[in-house]
């Protein structure tokens, strides 16, 4: 069995879910709207230009967790899913989940996105293994800290590869699904990587090592 690899954000769904969730928050007035929404923007675009500060975005996104209990969190997480997530769900998406399956593949979502926000997007999706950023918690709740290694470039790789040793497995035959440049380190050492609809930097790459390219995207 090999392992198939998915990115969540702009590749398996179709926008970036942590993004989405800091607009959603301020949409609902768990966080003050105007400075939420200037600050949630200016690191989605350090994180495509490849300039992000991990950790200064995680001490930005993983507060509203720490500052609301799980009593209110839940409940707008699952109308976050249904009425922000679920339409950005592509068929296409869900036929090479189906593929992988019927591969007998062993398939896992390995997202910088942390784990409150991904973790009903991916068991909707029907994928068992998810490798997230995880928000540290107490017995209150969440502290608005990290645990571990945040899952994003390098970290995705460490995970990864913690992840493999306690489960027995490793890269051959692996395919990893990507759209962004971000994950350069993780695509370059799987065996099968595939851009998905691709940032700029991510398809000038796969064009000139002539990876596969593909979009999953619904086609009007």
């Amino acid at each position: 069995m090999a392992l198939a690899l998915f990115d969540l954000d702009n590749t398996l769904l179709a926008g970036d879910s942590d993004y989405l969730w800091g607009v959603f928050l301020a949409e609902q007035g768990l966080v003050d709207k105007e400075f939420y929404e200037k600050e949630n923007q200016r690191f989605y675009d350090e994180y495509k230009a490849g300039d992000l500060d991990i950790m200064e975005y995680l001490t930005f996104s993983l507060k509203p967790l720490a500052d609301h209990p799980l009593e209110v969190l839940l409940p707008l997480r699952e109308k976050f899913m249904r009425d922000v997530i679920q339409p950005l769900m592509s068929p296409a998406s869900f036929e090479l989940i189906k593929k992988h399956k019927q591969q007998n593949d062993t398939l896992l979502v390995i997202t910088a996105t942390n784990r409150f926000v991904t973790a009903p997007i991916v068991e909707a999706f029907g994928i068992p293994n998810l490798l997230a950023t995880e928000p540290e918690k107490n017995a209150d709740g969440y502290t608005g800290a990290v645990a571990g290694t945040p899952c994003f470039q390098d970290g995705k790789v460490i995970r990864l590869k913690a992840w493999m040793k306690e489960n027995q497995c490793n890269l051959k035959g692996s395919w990893f699904y990507s759209d962004s440049h971000n994950d350069l380190p993780l695509l370059n050492i799987a065996d099968k990587p595939v851009a998905v609809d691709a940032d700029d930097k991510l398809l000038a790459h796969a064009q000139q090592h002539a990876w596969p390219i593909i979009s999953l995207r619904d086609q009007h």
